[in-house]
């Protein structure tokens, strides 16, 4: 056995503010009875944990497909006076690797009654683990309907929602979720591959993600079907997506980097390939990527647009959505740092001040277009609580990390 990290983030479903002063508790499931491993850990101002080191199977168990489940996975609860308590079961462990579990929690609506029935949360196993449906195939690139009831768009674009349908196409009892879309994408990434793999192997993986969901989106496929969502969580169809799950760090770093970034064929300018793939144990899929073959050309050194093209054909072409829905200011194209002024500045330390009203470690600053110590330093503390490389500049990932909790602390319950 080994050692993988474990970080709970803890925040309020309504106000999407961070919960400090939870009660965190962890429990093992590998014996026949449940051993607790870690009791009351609190939660700091800004809803987190500190990193909690938990046991998980040796890294070679995920290196290679094995009898031998790669992660450990262990049950995650959360207690805060005066909000419903959550359960979490199966919260997936690798070795090396930090997981990150987010928690919503909801407040008690009647008081006279402080204690209510928990919120119970099951995560599925792992795609290369568990028994699930594989792809059946489709066309990889689209007709494009003509524009009618339905929006059809001109060119691909990054959505600020992904609505999954959790269940097949068909199934009526499923439930829909409205999920932001890099969310999504970090959520079927930390589904569908292991984060121990190389990797230029996840960059791939990734990307090949993206690119069908960015399909999915470009085509409204299933809403010029009459339905009313914008892809499932059937990996007969889609991509496996879980409800509540956990995700993983650098799995997450990666999606910030390149959650615009897709591939097409030059026969079709406008249309992201619908990236189809397999595992290519359980499944064959002769003409598509399979992702145990993505993790061994990774092993081999290859890039991830070497890994696509050795996959998909040499004539694969990239490009990125530029117009990401739901941005308030796009990117100005260049990282901002001590020195930089202008409109890009001023938008970043207005951002960073509405934020710091839901999170208050960050420190306020003058909102004043010059990108000074005071604004460097609150964008490090912003970095520091959500996991991005603390560098105390505005890159491409620290911008759009901004903006996406910008967006969120200021549309409050907007879907309710």
């Amino acid at each position: 056995m080994a050692d993988g990290s474990l970080l709970v983030q803890v925040i309020d479903r309504e106000t999407k503010t961070p919960i400090p002063d939870c009660r965190i508790n962890i429990y093992s499931t590998a014996t026949d009875t449940q051993k607790t491993l870690a009791e009351n850990v609190p939660t700091n101002i800004s809803g987190q944990t500190s990193i909690i080191n938990l046991p998980a199977p040796d890294i070679e168990y995920s290196q290679k497909p094995s009898d031998v489940r790669p992660y450990s996975d262990y049950v995650v609860e959360v207690i805060k006076d005066g909000y419903i308590d959550v359960i979490v079961e199966g919260v997936q462990i690798f070795a090396t690797q930090i997981s990150i579990q987010t928690i919503e929690l909801d407040k008690i609506q009647n008081t006279r009654f402080m204690r209510q029935e928990s919120e119970i949360i099951v995560i599925g196993a792992n795609t290369l683990w568990g028994n699930y449906p594989p792809k059946i195939p489709e066309a990889p690139n689209k007709v494009i309907p003509p524009p009618s009831g339905f929006v059809v768009l001109d060119y691909p674009q990054v959505p600020e929602y992904i609505v999954v349908h959790d269940g097949s196409p068909d199934d009526n009892s499923a439930p829909n979720y409205w999920v932001r879309y890099k969310d999504y994408i970090k959520n079927v990434a930390s589904s569908e591959i292991y984060s121990t793999w190389p990797i230029s192997t996840i960059y791939a993986n990734v990307c090949a993600i993206v690119s069908f969901t960015l399909n999915r989106v470009f085509t409204e496929w299933y809403r010029g079907k009459g339905k009313n969502f914008t892809i499932t969580s059937s990996t007969a169809f889609d991509h496996k997506w879980i409800y509540g799950r956990n995700i993983f760090e650098n799995i997450s770093l990666i999606v910030d980097d390149i959650f615009n970034l897709y591939f097409k064929r030059p026969a079709d300018r406008r249309q992201p390939l619908l990236a189809q793939y397999c595992d290519g144990v359980q499944v064959q899929c002769p003409t598509w990527m399979t992702q145990w073959g993505s993790k061994y050309q990774g092993d081999l050194g290859k890039s991830y647009d070497g890994i696509l093209k050795y996959f998909y054909g040499n004539d694969i072409g990239f490009d990125r959505a530029q117009v990401v829905t739901g941005v308030p200011t796009s990117y100005p194209g260049y990282t901002l740092g001590i020195g930089s002024s202008g409109n890009a500045v001023r938008t970043i330390q207005t951002q960073l001040n509405r934020i710091a009203q839901n999170y208050p470690a960050i420190p306020k600053m003058k909102v004043d277009g010059v990108y000074g110590d005071s604004t460097a330093e609150s964008v490090r503390v912003f970095q520091e609580v959500f996991r991005l490389p603390v560098t105390g500049t505005v890159d491409f990932r620290t911008w759009f990390k901004i903006s996406d909790i910008f967006v969120a602390v200021t549309k409050i319950a907007e879907l309710k």
